[in-house]
Protein backbone atom coordinates (compact mmCIF):
# COMPACT_ATOMS: atom_id res chain seq x y z
CA UNK A 1 0.00 0.00 0.00
CA UNK A 2 1.14 3.82 -0.82
CA UNK A 3 2.18 5.57 2.16
CA UNK A 4 1.20 8.60 1.98
CA UNK A 5 3.00 9.87 5.24
CA UNK A 6 6.24 9.67 3.93
CA UNK A 7 5.63 12.21 1.31
CA UNK A 8 6.68 16.02 1.42
CA UNK A 9 7.61 18.00 -1.13
CA UNK A 10 9.72 21.16 -0.51
CA UNK A 11 10.19 21.80 -4.61
CA UNK A 12 11.25 25.30 -5.67
CA UNK A 13 9.82 26.95 -8.32
CA UNK A 14 10.43 25.58 -11.81
CA UNK A 15 10.35 27.01 -15.23
CA UNK A 16 7.25 25.01 -15.42
CA UNK A 17 5.87 26.58 -12.65
CA UNK A 18 4.75 29.89 -13.85
CA UNK A 19 1.05 30.53 -12.14
CA UNK A 20 2.93 29.27 -8.45
CA UNK A 21 0.75 32.56 -6.39
CA UNK A 22 3.60 34.98 -4.84
CA UNK A 23 1.26 34.80 -1.70
CA UNK A 24 -1.68 32.49 -2.00
CA UNK A 25 -0.76 29.13 -0.02
CA UNK A 26 -0.38 26.03 -2.25
CA UNK A 27 0.92 22.77 -2.00
CA UNK A 28 4.63 22.18 -2.85
CA UNK A 29 2.84 20.06 -5.27
CA UNK A 30 0.03 17.78 -5.92
CA UNK A 31 -3.43 18.54 -5.83
CA UNK A 32 -5.51 20.02 -3.31
CA UNK A 33 -9.08 21.16 -2.21
CA UNK A 34 -11.19 22.11 0.54
CA UNK A 35 -9.44 23.32 3.65
CA UNK A 36 -9.79 21.06 6.80
CA UNK A 37 -9.10 21.45 10.61
CA UNK A 38 -8.52 24.94 10.95
CA UNK A 39 -7.18 25.57 14.64
CA UNK A 40 -4.84 27.98 16.77
CA UNK A 41 -2.44 26.55 19.19
CA UNK A 42 0.53 27.23 20.48
CA UNK A 43 1.07 30.58 18.40
CA UNK A 44 0.61 28.70 15.43
CA UNK A 45 -2.66 28.49 12.52
CA UNK A 46 -2.97 25.06 11.59
CA UNK A 47 -3.84 25.05 7.80
CA UNK A 48 -4.57 21.01 6.92
CA UNK A 49 -6.22 20.44 3.49
CA UNK A 50 -7.71 17.53 1.19
CA UNK A 51 -4.63 16.53 -0.88
CA UNK A 52 -3.81 13.84 -2.86
CA UNK A 53 -0.24 13.05 -2.28
CA UNK A 54 0.22 10.75 -5.32
CA UNK A 55 -0.92 13.32 -8.27
CA UNK A 56 -2.08 16.17 -9.64
CA UNK A 57 -6.01 15.07 -9.95
CA UNK A 58 -8.61 14.34 -7.37
CA UNK A 59 -7.69 11.01 -5.43
CA UNK A 60 -5.99 9.13 -2.53
CA UNK A 61 -7.55 11.96 0.12
CA UNK A 62 -5.88 12.47 3.15
CA UNK A 63 -4.92 15.37 4.79
CA UNK A 64 -2.08 17.67 4.14
CA UNK A 65 -0.54 19.98 6.53
CA UNK A 66 0.74 23.73 7.20
CA UNK A 67 1.59 25.91 9.94
CA UNK A 68 2.06 29.63 10.11
CA UNK A 69 2.65 32.09 12.60
CA UNK A 70 0.55 35.15 10.64
CA UNK A 71 -1.60 33.87 8.11
CA UNK A 72 0.69 34.76 5.26
CA UNK A 73 3.91 32.71 5.41
CA UNK A 74 3.25 28.73 5.63
CA UNK A 75 5.54 25.92 6.90
CA UNK A 76 5.15 22.75 5.00
CA UNK A 77 4.96 19.74 7.00
CA UNK A 78 4.24 15.94 6.34
CA UNK A 79 0.55 14.56 5.21
CA UNK A 80 -1.28 14.40 9.09
CA UNK A 81 -3.77 11.75 7.56
CA UNK A 82 -2.92 9.12 5.29
CA UNK A 83 -5.87 7.23 3.42
CA UNK A 84 -5.64 3.48 4.90
CA UNK A 85 -7.49 0.32 4.30
CA UNK A 86 -9.58 1.87 1.41
CA UNK A 87 -10.71 4.63 3.45
CA UNK A 88 -10.17 8.60 2.26
CA UNK A 89 -9.83 10.86 4.70
CA UNK A 90 -12.62 13.41 3.64
CA UNK A 91 -13.27 17.01 5.21
CA UNK A 92 -13.36 17.86 8.71
CA UNK A 93 -11.92 20.26 11.56
CA UNK A 94 -10.23 20.15 14.44
CA UNK A 95 -9.75 21.73 18.06
CA UNK A 96 -8.07 22.07 21.13
CA UNK A 97 -9.61 19.63 23.97
CA UNK A 98 -8.62 22.12 26.79
CA UNK A 99 -10.42 20.33 29.95
CA UNK A 100 -9.53 16.54 27.99
CA UNK A 101 -12.91 15.58 27.63
CA UNK A 102 -12.30 13.18 24.99
CA UNK A 103 -9.04 11.44 27.42
CA UNK A 104 -7.19 11.11 24.53
CA UNK A 105 -4.86 14.03 26.49
CA UNK A 106 -1.69 12.94 28.35
CA UNK A 107 -0.83 14.96 31.65
CA UNK A 108 -0.55 18.73 31.39
CA UNK A 109 -1.02 18.84 27.07
CA UNK A 110 -4.21 19.05 25.59
CA UNK A 111 -4.70 17.15 22.91
CA UNK A 112 -5.76 18.49 19.27
CA UNK A 113 -8.74 16.39 17.84
CA UNK A 114 -9.64 16.21 14.19
CA UNK A 115 -13.13 14.90 13.29
CA UNK A 116 -13.10 13.77 9.72
CA UNK A 117 -15.29 11.69 7.42
CA UNK A 118 -14.02 8.38 6.59
CA UNK A 119 -15.12 7.46 3.09
CA UNK A 120 -15.13 4.25 1.55
CA UNK A 121 -17.35 2.69 -1.00
CA UNK A 122 -19.63 1.59 1.15
CA UNK A 123 -20.46 4.41 3.40
CA UNK A 124 -19.22 7.74 4.95
CA UNK A 125 -18.65 7.83 8.76
CA UNK A 126 -17.58 10.36 11.38
CA UNK A 127 -14.35 9.53 12.66
CA UNK A 128 -11.79 11.04 15.33
CA UNK A 129 -7.82 11.47 15.41
CA UNK A 130 -6.05 13.46 18.26
CA UNK A 131 -2.54 14.30 18.49
CA UNK A 132 -0.45 15.36 21.69
CA UNK A 133 2.73 16.98 20.03
CA UNK A 134 1.17 20.61 18.80
CA UNK A 135 0.13 18.44 15.47
CA UNK A 136 3.42 17.41 13.96
CA UNK A 137 1.64 13.53 14.48
CA UNK A 138 -1.64 11.73 14.97
CA UNK A 139 -3.52 8.64 15.74
CA UNK A 140 -6.59 7.23 14.84
CA UNK A 141 -9.01 6.76 17.34
CA UNK A 142 -9.34 2.84 17.91
CA UNK A 143 -13.13 2.94 18.47
CA UNK A 144 -13.65 5.00 14.86
CA UNK A 145 -16.00 5.76 13.33
CA UNK A 146 -17.81 7.12 16.32
CA UNK A 147 -21.09 7.97 14.01
CA UNK A 148 -22.11 5.45 11.88
CA UNK A 149 -25.82 5.94 9.82
CA UNK A 150 -25.29 3.52 6.83
CA UNK A 151 -25.17 6.47 4.22
CA UNK A 152 -23.07 7.46 1.28
CA UNK A 153 -23.90 10.66 1.46
CA UNK A 154 -23.01 11.81 5.32
CA UNK A 155 -20.19 14.19 5.68
CA UNK A 156 -17.87 17.02 6.58
CA UNK A 157 -17.87 17.26 10.57
CA UNK A 158 -17.18 20.86 12.21
CA UNK A 159 -16.78 20.38 15.60
CA UNK A 160 -17.01 23.13 18.22
CA UNK A 161 -17.33 23.70 22.19
CA UNK A 162 -20.17 25.43 22.88
CA UNK A 163 -19.49 27.13 26.31
CA UNK A 164 -23.89 27.86 26.93
CA UNK A 165 -24.61 24.33 27.02
CA UNK A 166 -21.31 22.88 28.09
CA UNK A 167 -20.79 20.65 25.49
CA UNK A 168 -19.05 19.73 21.96
CA UNK A 169 -21.27 20.84 18.94
CA UNK A 170 -20.71 18.63 15.13
CA UNK A 171 -22.37 20.26 12.44
CA UNK A 172 -22.63 17.62 9.32
CA UNK A 173 -24.38 16.95 6.33
CA UNK A 174 -26.77 14.97 5.00
CA UNK A 175 -25.60 15.93 1.23
CA UNK A 176 -28.16 14.23 -1.42
CA UNK A 177 -31.01 15.72 1.25
CA UNK A 178 -30.03 18.77 1.47
CA UNK A 179 -29.66 19.30 5.21
CA UNK A 180 -27.45 19.66 7.69
CA UNK A 181 -27.36 17.39 11.29
CA UNK A 182 -26.33 18.87 14.54
CA UNK A 183 -24.82 16.34 17.21
CA UNK A 184 -23.65 16.73 21.11
CA UNK A 185 -21.21 15.04 23.06
CA UNK A 186 -19.86 15.69 26.16
CA UNK A 187 -16.64 13.75 25.07
CA UNK A 188 -16.62 13.73 21.72
CA UNK A 189 -16.34 10.18 21.51
CA UNK A 190 -20.46 9.63 22.20
CA UNK A 191 -22.82 11.77 19.86
CA UNK A 192 -26.42 12.32 20.20
CA UNK A 193 -28.61 13.69 17.29
CA UNK A 194 -29.70 17.26 18.58
CA UNK A 195 -31.68 18.38 15.48
CA UNK A 196 -31.41 19.24 11.52
CA UNK A 197 -31.43 22.44 9.41
CA UNK A 198 -32.73 22.27 5.91
CA UNK A 199 -33.83 21.90 3.22
CA UNK A 200 -33.70 25.69 2.42
CA UNK A 201 -31.83 28.09 0.15
CA UNK A 202 -30.45 26.79 -3.35
CA UNK A 203 -30.58 23.01 -3.28
CA UNK A 204 -29.54 22.39 -7.12
CA UNK A 205 -26.53 20.39 -6.20
CA UNK A 206 -25.29 18.47 -3.09
CA UNK A 207 -24.72 20.41 0.32
CA UNK A 208 -21.47 20.03 0.98
CA UNK A 209 -19.22 21.59 4.18
CA UNK A 210 -20.97 23.01 6.60
CA UNK A 211 -19.69 25.61 9.21
CA UNK A 212 -21.93 27.45 12.11
CA UNK A 213 -20.39 30.07 14.35
CA UNK A 214 -21.76 33.48 16.00
CA UNK A 215 -20.80 37.32 14.96
CA UNK A 216 -21.34 40.49 16.18
CA UNK A 217 -23.39 42.88 14.36
CA UNK A 218 -21.48 45.58 13.52
CA UNK A 219 -23.51 49.60 14.81
CA UNK A 220 -25.61 47.82 17.51
CA UNK A 221 -24.19 47.32 20.37
CA UNK A 222 -24.64 43.83 21.35
CA UNK A 223 -26.79 42.37 19.33
CA UNK A 224 -25.10 39.01 17.65
CA UNK A 225 -26.39 36.15 15.31
CA UNK A 226 -25.25 33.24 14.34
CA UNK A 227 -24.03 32.50 10.99
CA UNK A 228 -24.57 29.12 8.74
CA UNK A 229 -22.90 28.14 6.31
CA UNK A 230 -23.24 25.26 3.24
CA UNK A 231 -21.80 24.63 0.08
CA UNK A 232 -23.51 23.97 -3.01
CA UNK A 233 -21.49 21.21 -5.04
CA UNK A 234 -21.60 21.24 -9.23
CA UNK A 235 -24.41 23.27 -10.15
CA UNK A 236 -24.44 23.57 -13.65
CA UNK A 237 -26.86 26.75 -14.14
CA UNK A 238 -25.07 29.10 -11.53
CA UNK A 239 -21.30 27.86 -13.31
CA UNK A 240 -20.38 25.19 -10.99
CA UNK A 241 -19.92 25.08 -7.08
CA UNK A 242 -20.54 27.77 -4.92
CA UNK A 243 -21.24 28.76 -1.63
CA UNK A 244 -24.38 29.75 0.78
CA UNK A 245 -25.17 31.57 4.23
CA UNK A 246 -28.05 31.65 6.35
CA UNK A 247 -28.34 34.45 9.28
CA UNK A 248 -30.37 33.10 12.40
CA UNK A 249 -30.03 31.86 16.11
CA UNK A 250 -28.69 28.77 17.26
CA UNK A 251 -29.54 27.68 20.92
CA UNK A 252 -27.04 24.65 21.20
CA UNK A 253 -29.68 22.59 19.67
CA UNK A 254 -31.30 23.53 16.49
CA UNK A 255 -30.17 26.36 14.00
CA UNK A 256 -33.27 28.99 13.30
CA UNK A 257 -32.51 31.15 10.45
CA UNK A 258 -33.97 34.73 9.95
CA UNK A 259 -34.56 34.34 6.75
CA UNK A 260 -37.29 33.15 4.08
CA UNK A 261 -36.77 29.45 3.11
CA UNK A 262 -36.28 30.69 -0.52
CA UNK A 263 -33.90 33.00 -0.29
CA UNK A 264 -30.53 32.82 -1.21
CA UNK A 265 -27.34 34.56 0.10
CA UNK A 266 -24.32 34.03 -1.83
CA UNK A 267 -20.90 34.50 0.27
CA UNK A 268 -18.87 35.38 -3.31
CA UNK A 269 -19.66 35.78 -6.80
CA UNK A 270 -17.01 34.50 -7.94
CA UNK A 271 -16.14 30.79 -9.53
CA UNK A 272 -13.31 29.87 -6.99
CA UNK A 273 -14.54 30.23 -3.66
CA UNK A 274 -15.46 27.17 -2.33
CA UNK A 275 -15.54 24.94 1.24
CA UNK A 276 -14.97 27.99 3.31
CA UNK A 277 -13.91 26.87 7.13
CA UNK A 278 -13.43 28.99 9.74
CA UNK A 279 -10.33 28.60 13.08
CA UNK A 280 -11.02 27.02 15.81
CA UNK A 281 -9.55 28.53 18.60
CA UNK A 282 -7.92 31.65 18.21
CA UNK A 283 -6.41 33.34 21.39
CA UNK A 284 -8.88 35.28 23.35
CA UNK A 285 -7.37 38.60 22.90
CA UNK A 286 -8.28 37.98 18.75
CA UNK A 287 -12.05 38.81 18.74
CA UNK A 288 -11.93 38.42 15.10
CA UNK A 289 -13.70 35.16 13.04
CA UNK A 290 -11.31 34.61 10.43
CA UNK A 291 -12.03 31.85 7.83
CA UNK A 292 -10.61 31.09 4.12
CA UNK A 293 -11.78 28.77 1.41
CA UNK A 294 -10.51 26.55 -1.84
CA UNK A 295 -9.74 28.58 -4.58
CA UNK A 296 -10.77 26.20 -7.43
CA UNK A 297 -14.07 25.07 -8.97
CA UNK A 298 -14.91 21.56 -9.47
CA UNK A 299 -15.71 22.33 -12.78
CA UNK A 300 -12.55 22.31 -13.97
CA UNK A 301 -10.51 21.24 -10.62
CA UNK A 302 -8.60 18.89 -12.02
CA UNK A 303 -7.70 20.70 -15.62
CA UNK A 304 -6.14 24.46 -14.18
CA UNK A 305 -2.92 24.38 -16.08
CA UNK A 306 -0.59 24.21 -13.28
CA UNK A 307 2.54 22.34 -12.67
CA UNK A 308 4.01 20.33 -10.18
CA UNK A 309 0.88 21.57 -8.10
CA UNK A 310 -2.85 21.97 -8.73
CA UNK A 311 -5.25 24.30 -6.14
CA UNK A 312 -4.83 26.72 -4.36
CA UNK A 313 -6.65 28.65 -1.12
CA UNK A 314 -7.63 32.08 -0.86
CA UNK A 315 -6.44 35.15 1.70
CA UNK A 316 -7.96 34.40 4.87
CA UNK A 317 -10.50 36.81 6.03
CA UNK A 318 -11.93 38.33 8.77
CA UNK A 319 -15.86 38.28 9.00
CA UNK A 320 -18.22 40.48 10.71
CA UNK A 321 -22.08 40.97 10.10
CA UNK A 322 -23.86 44.44 8.97
CA UNK A 323 -27.79 45.72 9.04
CA UNK A 324 -28.62 46.74 5.68
CA UNK A 325 -32.35 47.39 4.36
CA UNK A 326 -32.34 44.27 2.96
CA UNK A 327 -31.42 42.47 6.14
CA UNK A 328 -28.09 41.62 7.74
CA UNK A 329 -25.20 40.52 6.04
CA UNK A 330 -21.59 39.18 5.43
CA UNK A 331 -19.12 41.42 5.45
CA UNK A 332 -15.93 39.68 4.57
CA UNK A 333 -12.20 41.55 4.96
CA UNK A 334 -8.63 40.68 3.92
CA UNK A 335 -6.90 40.11 7.25
CA UNK A 336 -4.70 42.97 8.64
CA UNK A 337 -1.33 40.60 8.28
CA UNK A 338 -1.70 40.94 4.70
CA UNK A 339 -0.54 44.42 5.13
CA UNK A 340 3.04 42.95 5.82
CA UNK A 341 3.73 42.10 2.05
CA UNK A 342 3.63 45.52 0.55
CA UNK A 343 6.54 46.48 -1.12
CA UNK A 344 6.62 49.17 -3.21
CA UNK A 345 3.90 51.95 -2.89
CA UNK A 346 2.30 54.59 -5.66
CA UNK A 347 -0.60 56.84 -4.13
CA UNK A 348 -2.14 59.40 -5.45
CA UNK A 349 -5.39 61.40 -4.86
CA UNK A 350 -8.20 63.77 -6.09
CA UNK A 351 -7.28 63.14 -10.11
CA UNK A 352 -9.47 62.24 -12.97
CA UNK A 353 -9.55 58.59 -14.71
CA UNK A 354 -7.10 59.55 -17.30
CA UNK A 355 -4.91 61.89 -15.32
CA UNK A 356 -4.43 59.31 -13.01
CA UNK A 357 -3.86 56.47 -15.59
CA UNK A 358 -1.37 58.52 -17.25
CA UNK A 359 0.42 58.89 -13.37
CA UNK A 360 0.30 55.30 -12.87
CA UNK A 361 1.51 54.43 -16.12
CA UNK A 362 4.77 56.97 -15.63
CA UNK A 363 5.73 55.29 -12.20
CA UNK A 364 5.71 52.26 -13.93
CA UNK A 365 4.41 50.67 -10.67
CA UNK A 366 3.37 46.74 -12.22
CA UNK A 367 3.65 43.67 -11.92
CA UNK A 368 1.91 40.12 -11.12
CA UNK A 369 1.28 40.34 -7.55
CA UNK A 370 -0.47 43.59 -6.37
CA UNK A 371 -2.59 45.07 -3.34
CA UNK A 372 -5.39 48.01 -5.29
CA UNK A 373 -7.21 50.25 -3.53
CA UNK A 374 -9.20 52.73 -5.39
CA UNK A 375 -11.77 55.28 -4.60
CA UNK A 376 -14.32 56.27 -7.51
CA UNK A 377 -16.66 59.34 -7.60
CA UNK A 378 -18.92 58.88 -10.19
CA UNK A 379 -20.20 61.68 -12.42
CA UNK A 380 -23.93 61.03 -13.70
CA UNK A 381 -22.99 60.19 -17.31
CA UNK A 382 -20.48 57.60 -16.12
CA UNK A 383 -21.66 54.38 -17.48
CA UNK A 384 -18.56 52.27 -16.40
CA UNK A 385 -15.49 52.72 -13.88
CA UNK A 386 -12.44 50.19 -12.78
CA UNK A 387 -9.35 48.92 -13.61
CA UNK A 388 -7.43 46.33 -16.08
CA UNK A 389 -5.09 44.22 -14.45
CA UNK A 390 -2.37 41.59 -16.07
CA UNK A 391 -2.53 43.83 -19.36
CA UNK A 392 -0.66 42.53 -22.09
CA UNK A 393 -0.27 40.37 -24.86
CA UNK A 394 -4.20 41.40 -25.68
CA UNK A 395 -4.78 39.93 -22.66
CA UNK A 396 -6.31 41.73 -19.48
CA UNK A 397 -8.81 41.04 -16.73
CA UNK A 398 -11.10 43.80 -16.28
CA UNK A 399 -12.60 44.75 -12.36
CA UNK A 400 -15.24 47.04 -12.45
CA UNK A 401 -17.94 48.78 -11.22
CA UNK A 402 -21.41 49.42 -13.87
CA UNK A 403 -22.94 52.34 -12.33
CA UNK A 404 -26.33 52.13 -14.55
CA UNK A 405 -26.70 48.74 -12.91
CA UNK A 406 -25.14 49.28 -9.30
CA UNK A 407 -22.81 46.02 -9.97
CA UNK A 408 -19.29 44.95 -9.46
CA UNK A 409 -17.80 42.53 -12.10
CA UNK A 410 -15.01 40.84 -12.79
CA UNK A 411 -14.38 39.89 -16.62
CA UNK A 412 -11.92 37.38 -17.10
CA UNK A 413 -13.07 36.53 -20.95
CA UNK A 414 -9.63 37.59 -21.93
CA UNK A 415 -7.88 37.00 -19.23
CA UNK A 416 -5.41 34.94 -20.46
CA UNK A 417 -5.54 30.72 -20.73
CA UNK A 418 -9.01 29.96 -21.26
CA UNK A 419 -8.78 26.99 -22.67
CA UNK A 420 -8.70 24.02 -20.55
CA UNK A 421 -12.72 24.14 -19.40
CA UNK A 422 -15.60 24.78 -21.51
CA UNK A 423 -17.01 28.52 -20.14
CA UNK A 424 -13.72 29.14 -17.91
CA UNK A 425 -14.06 32.62 -19.60
CA UNK A 426 -17.29 34.43 -18.00
CA UNK A 427 -17.73 37.56 -16.29
CA UNK A 428 -18.85 37.66 -12.87
CA UNK A 429 -21.12 40.16 -11.30
CA UNK A 430 -22.68 41.28 -7.72
CA UNK A 431 -24.94 43.48 -6.70
CA UNK A 432 -23.07 46.35 -5.09
CA UNK A 433 -24.54 49.81 -4.21
CA UNK A 434 -22.32 53.37 -4.58
CA UNK A 435 -23.96 55.76 -1.32
CA UNK A 436 -23.55 59.13 -2.64
CA UNK A 437 -21.97 57.78 -6.23
CA UNK A 438 -18.83 56.75 -4.43
CA UNK A 439 -17.45 53.01 -4.80
CA UNK A 440 -14.16 51.43 -3.43
CA UNK A 441 -12.88 48.55 -4.81
CA UNK A 442 -10.35 46.20 -3.08
CA UNK A 443 -8.05 44.13 -5.14
CA UNK A 444 -5.68 41.90 -4.80
CA UNK A 445 -4.13 40.33 -8.01
CA UNK A 446 -1.83 37.26 -7.94
CA UNK A 447 0.11 34.99 -10.73
CA UNK A 448 -2.85 32.87 -11.43
CA UNK A 449 -6.01 34.96 -9.48
CA UNK A 450 -8.17 38.30 -8.44
CA UNK A 451 -9.81 38.78 -5.23
CA UNK A 452 -12.03 41.60 -5.01
CA UNK A 453 -13.72 43.36 -1.89
CA UNK A 454 -16.30 45.84 -2.98
CA UNK A 455 -18.30 48.52 -0.32
CA UNK A 456 -15.51 47.77 3.02
CA UNK A 457 -16.38 43.81 2.29
CA UNK A 458 -19.84 43.82 1.63
CA UNK A 459 -19.69 42.32 -2.16
CA UNK A 460 -16.68 40.07 -3.52
CA UNK A 461 -15.60 38.13 -5.59
CA UNK A 462 -12.95 35.35 -6.42
CA UNK A 463 -11.82 34.19 -9.68
CA UNK A 464 -8.73 32.45 -11.07
CA UNK A 465 -7.02 33.57 -14.60
CA UNK A 466 -4.07 32.18 -16.47
CA UNK A 467 -2.35 34.94 -17.98
CA UNK A 468 0.95 35.22 -19.67
CA UNK A 469 3.85 36.07 -17.41
CA UNK A 470 4.78 38.75 -19.56
CA UNK A 471 1.11 40.30 -18.74
CA UNK A 472 1.69 42.56 -15.89
CA UNK A 473 0.59 46.10 -16.58
CA UNK A 474 -2.44 47.62 -14.83
CA UNK A 475 -4.87 50.54 -15.94
CA UNK A 476 -7.28 53.11 -14.80
CA UNK A 477 -10.34 52.99 -16.90
CA UNK A 478 -13.84 54.71 -17.60
CA UNK A 479 -16.44 54.62 -19.98
CA UNK A 480 -18.77 57.74 -20.15
CA UNK A 481 -17.52 61.12 -18.70
CA UNK A 482 -14.75 60.98 -16.40
CA UNK A 483 -14.95 59.50 -12.97
CA UNK A 484 -13.02 61.05 -10.01
CA UNK A 485 -10.12 59.03 -8.77
CA UNK A 486 -10.68 60.20 -5.00
CA UNK A 487 -7.95 58.09 -3.97
CA UNK A 488 -5.79 55.42 -5.17
CA UNK A 489 -2.75 52.95 -3.68
CA UNK A 490 -1.18 50.33 -5.53
CA UNK A 491 1.35 48.10 -3.61
CA UNK A 492 3.59 45.67 -5.14
CA UNK A 493 3.15 42.69 -3.48
CA UNK A 494 6.66 40.58 -2.21
CA UNK A 495 6.88 37.54 -0.25
CA UNK A 496 9.17 37.94 2.40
Amino acid sequence: MLDASRFYFPLPMTEHDIYRPVYHFTPPANFINDPNGLVFYRGEYHLFYQHNPFGDTWGHMSWGHAVSRDLVRWDHLPVALAEEDDVMIFSGSAAVDWRNTSGFGRGAEPPLVAAYTGHSQAEQTQCLAYSLDAGRTWTKYAGNPVIAIGSREFRDPKIFWHAATGRWIMATVLADLHRVRFYGSADLRRWELLSEFGPAGAQEGVWECPELFPLAVEGTAGESRWVLKVDIGCHPQRGGCYGQYFVGDFDGVRFVADQPADLVLHMDAGADFYAAQAWNDLPPLDDRRLWLAWMSNWRYANQTPTAPWRGAMTLPRSLALRRFDEGIRLIQRPVAELRSLRGAHFGRAGLKTEAANRQLQAAGLQGDALEIIADFRLPAATAEVGLRVRVGRDEATVIGYDSAKQQMFVDRTRSGRCDFAPGFGERHVVALPAPNGRVRLHVYVDRCSVEVFGGGGRSVITDLIFPHPDSTGLEIYSAGDEALVERLDVWRLEAR
